[in-house]
């Protein structure tokens, strides 16, 4: 048996149904065999439908004509709500499964997709308006989300500005947003852009707006402890911030520069209930816990997007001292940020730009230098968090001018992170031990020449001895 589908003419031969009827209104010779009325009250409009039809490809139809209301027994239903270009399309499509959907109606035909509940439709407009959303009309799209109760396209608009914020702070139509609008962007996390540029922006918007009441209850929302301490010195400077919140600033930036008072800094962090000294920073280390440390590597790295995305891929305490189980999990993820600590509390570790790998098929070959086995990152360096044993400062160790090929190596599988041709740092099999050949192809600290014990000691206490006690690794 054969079965012949010939959907073109099916759709083709109700929608000639449906226009030949409603093209022709003085015509009446085949007014029996329609036995609905639907009436677009804007220009009183009539259209003849057929109950069958719109019962068939509507819930909401075929809910009003079983309930046996006065719209079923007048065979008549009056829309107040659309226009009637609108509205003769949808009914088009109800016939045919046609629809022409462009930029200027495509709202429209979801919100009375909504309210009638026509599953198909909904799907169809919301699938174009997500892939054309704009900064344009994104505000517009927002309010009309929320004024008809269309949440899943109210959250895919969050989306947008969420991955997009950096470039939309920029255009005009951010200065547009609403209060609500601007609280729902500062109480989301996944924000790639810096606290400090978010508040600039706020600030500006709140010049706009000349209104002082809505800015202070939008500042409130500013995580101000992911400050630098210079940002901090410059926005104190700034009119609009509530005088509380200026107090509690000025506290905090005196309690933070001397670290005798880290108990009482703490007190103050743990008693505020807003959210100026709760981070929005992901970086939740336990190697690293104080702020101008985090600052620091905020600073070194240089790219926002990756600072506040990226997350804890491993931990070797939690996954285990486990070379290969290491390999297997952070390798080929691009951006990867490395943080040790030994036992002898030195905190040391490298980034690097392009990721981590022990099979070069998986790479891509202009990062790779085949003939030596190493990968090629010229924004790679390592870093050291400073010490309090000897006062050390924390510093950025950039990749020296010509090695840029020696980077990383990826031939050794059996080792952990390896920085550098010459082990700048090293982690063995185990990751519970490594050595620092440190100053072959990253520079060294002023002063310290290649190969001296100082240099062989200066990230993890020794050349050779030191011992891990916890293991890093992030990314996105």
């Amino acid at each position: 048996m054969t079965t012949y589908l010939n959907l073109e003419k099916l759709s083709n031969d109700l929608k000639n149904l449906f226009q030949n009827q409603n093209q022709n209104q003085n015509q009446n010779q085949n007014e029996s065999y329609f036995d609905f009325e639907i009436i677009c009250e804007q220009n009183k409009t009539s259209f003849k439908t057929h109950k069958s039809i719109l019962s068939s490809r509507s819930q909401y139809f075929k809910s009003l004509f079983n309930s046996k209301m006065k719209e079923y027994q007048e065979n008549k239903l009056i829309l107040k709500d659309v226009s009637n270009s609108i509205l003769s399309s949808i009914l088009n499509y109800l016939y045919s499964g046609k629809i022409e959907i462009n930029l200027e109606n495509a709202i429209q035909i979801l919100i009375f997709s909504s309210k009638y509940l026509i599953d198909e439709l909904i799907e169809i407009s919301l699938h174009f308006i997500k892939n054309n959303l704009q900064f344009e009309t994104i505000v517009d799209i927002l309010k009309l989300s929320e004024a008809v109760n269309l949440n899943e396209l109210l959250d895919y608009s969050y989306q947008f500005i969420f991955h997009n914020l950096e470039e939309f702070i920029k255009t005009p139509f951010f200065l547009e947003l609403e209060e609500n609008h601007l609280n729902s962007i500062l109480l989301n996390n996944d924000i790639s852009i810096s606290e400090f540029e978010l508040f600039q922006s706020i600030i500006k918007w709140g010049k706009h707006k000349s209104n002082i009441n809505q800015i202070s209850n939008i500042i409130e929302k500013i995580r101000f402890i992911d400050f630098t301490n210079k940002e901090l010195e410059n926005i104190l400077k700034e009119e609009l911030i509530p005088n509380e919140i200026s107090e509690k600033l000025i506290q905090f930036q005196k309690l933070q520069k001397n670290q005798k008072n880290e108990k009482e800094l703490n007190e103050l962090i743990e008693k505020e209930n807003s959210f100026i000294f709760k981070s929005r920073i992901r970086l939740k280390s336990t190697i690293i816990q104080k702020k101008e440390d985090f600052n620091k590597l905020k600073e070194w790295i240089n790219d926002d997007e990756f600072f506040y995305k990226m997350e804890l891929g491993y931990s070797a305490k939690k996954d285990g001292f486990d070379c290969e189980e290491w390999h297997s999990i952070c390798d080929t993820k691009g951006k990867t940020l490395v943080i040790i600590k030994t036992k002898d509390n030195y905190i040391f570790g490298g980034f690097t730009s392009v990721g981590f790998t022990t099979d070069k098929t998986k790479w891509n070959p202009k990062d790779i230098n085949e003939d030596y086995g190493y990968i090629i990152d010229p924004n790679a360096f390592i870093f050291s968090i400073r010490n309090d044993k000897n006062n050390r400062k924390s510093e950025k160790f950039k990749i020296k001018q010509g090695k840029e090929h020696q980077a990383l190596y990826y031939s050794y599988s059996d080792f952990g992170p390896y920085f550098g041709k010459g082990a700048d740092f090293i982690l063995n099999p185990d990751l519970q031990s490594g050595g620092s050949n440190f100053g072959y192809t990253y520079n060294l600290p002023k002063g310290i020449k290649y190969k001296s014990n100082k240099a062989k000691s200066y990230l993890a206490g020794s050349f050779r001895s030191w011992v891990v006690d916890e293991l890093e690794t992030y990314f996105i």
